[in-house]
């Protein structure tokens, strides 16, 4: 899913910007130069390919032009960039990885699909090639994010704590003067909205793992952080809490909170998708991470922001065993194959985490960096909010299809998307991810 990361394109004032932005930073004579796309693996030890998930906007810019910049003071060395769209990417990974063609530097999801590639030998420990300047700069949380054992397995570039966007000029059409902190207050709110005609939150169905946030959210709030953790490590889902969590959405969906068609509209293709809605002001709300708001941008009619853009945590469940302040999301990174030049290949990964090329960074995919340092150049309301609300959180949890692996998060999301469309319950969902667990 991006889940975990899914950039997306960006409007062309973000172009501009992050090309302003890297000026300072490289070489004018190669401030121009791209690479050619590279299908999997280098072939010598003086070239590097790199899979990333940015197709088109800033984002695939920023990774051209760190390609040619790390060329420029690296002679001799060739970068190979090639952008994948987010849901091709786990697949074709996969898929290259399996032949012995993945690429040597590539987005990483973390949580157990990274565990997977560990346990497989396909990824490269990274743990005494950081940088000290990095290390300094970088919070221990976000190394967390990649480590598995005693090793670190990626080089973290953004925090992507999820919630809820909405439009603040909705709101106050409809008469709501502050962003619901329970889930009584976000069903008040989703009444007003119905009541001004207002289709009160887009959900992006189609592709599964938006509708299955809904349900992540639910068990985070539900089952306490020391079920959470041990229920995710053991493959353990008996706990009451995973079926309390499913239920709480099947009531909350059946007030029909959602877009109509919401199981066939997809989460961030086009005007029509839920990013989309959101964007056009056809729909309040979206639970998301932190990547919508560039999204969403790219989406307006000019291409610009969504001015009255704003954010709040997933609200607090009665009765739940979860720290309301606990955060779901994720970090963004990338990992290096086992098979690449391993010096060159960790090298690269400590020439994009400096300050400036983390503002950068954060200017083209309007996100937050993990370089601390780096963090004042956001400047978006929406993500201002999001930094706090990270910082002061009990614990942050991976998204949980990443946490458990692309096959139990996979019949996780599944089973969400046959619940909210009349073919299961809540303890179908929790039957699914047993199930699936079993053929570990």
């Amino acid at each position: 899913m991006m889940k975990l990361s899914a950039h997306r394109p960006q409007p062309e004032r973000y172009r501009r910007r992050v090309a302003a932005v890297l000026a300072g930073v490289l070489t004018a004579s190669l401030a121009l130069a791209a690479c050619g796309a590279g299908s999997g693996a280098s072939s010598d030890d003086n070239t590097l390919t790199l899979w990333h998930n940015a197709t088109t906007g800033p984002g695939s810019e920023y990774w051209e032009t760190i390609a040619a910049d790390f060329e420029a003071s690296h002679e001799g060395v060739t970068v190979e960039v090639q952008a994948i769209q987010n849901e091709d990417l786990d697949g074709k990974l996969q898929t290259a990885q399996n032949a012995g063609e993945g690429p040597d530097v590539f987005l990483a999801r973390g949580g157990g699909k990274l565990r997977d590639m560990v346990e497989a030998g396909l990824v490269l420990d990274i743990s005494g090639m950081i940088d000290q300047s990095v290390a300094a700069d970088v919070p221990e949380g976000a190394f967390s994010a990649y480590t598995v054992d005693d090793g670190i397995y990626a080089m973290p570039t953004s925090l992507q704590p999820g919630g809820i966007y909405y439009s603040q000029d909705l709101f106050q059409a409809a008469g709501i003067t502050a962003a619901p902190t329970t889930m009584e207050e976000l069903s008040d709110a989703v009444a007003k909205l119905k009541e001004s005609g207002t289709s009160p939150i887009a959900l992006g169905a189609k592709d599964a793992w938006p509708a299955a946030h809904w349900y992540y959210f639910f068990a985070l709030r539900e089952c306490s952080q020391e079920v959470l953790e041990s229920s995710l490590s053991e493959l353990d889902f008996s706990d009451q809490c995973w079926v309390d969590a499913g239920e709480d959405l099947a009531d909350f969906a059946a007030t029909e909170p959602f877009n109509s068609g919401f199981l066939t509209t997809s989460a961030q293709q086009g005007a029509g998708s839920s990013a989309g809605m959101v964007a056009n002001h056809q729909a309040a709300m979206e639970l998301m991470g932190t990547w919508n708001v560039g999204v969403i941008a790219s989406l307006t009619p000019d291409e610009e922001p969504l001015p009255d853009l704003r954010w709040f945590p997933f609200p607090a469940v009665e009765g739940g065993a979860g720290d309301p302040t606990a955060i779901m999301g994720g970090v963004d990174g990338y990992a290096c194959s086992s098979t690449a030049p391993a010096e060159l290949c960790a090298e690269f990964l400590n020439f994009f985490m400096s300050e400036e090329r983390q503002e950068a960074y954060a200017d083209a995919f309007e996100t937050i960096p993990v370089n601390e340092k780096a963090q004042d150049v956001i400047t978006q309301e929406a993500l201002l909010p999001q930094v706090e609300a990270n910082n002061d959180a009990a614990y942050s949890q991976v998204w949980l299809d990443t946490s458990l692996g692309q096959n139990i998060g996979n019949a996780l999301n599944v089973a969400v998307v046959d619940m909210l469309a009349g073919k299961g319950d809540a303890q179908g969902i929790v039957n699914a991810m047993t199930a699936a667990a079993a053929k570990e």
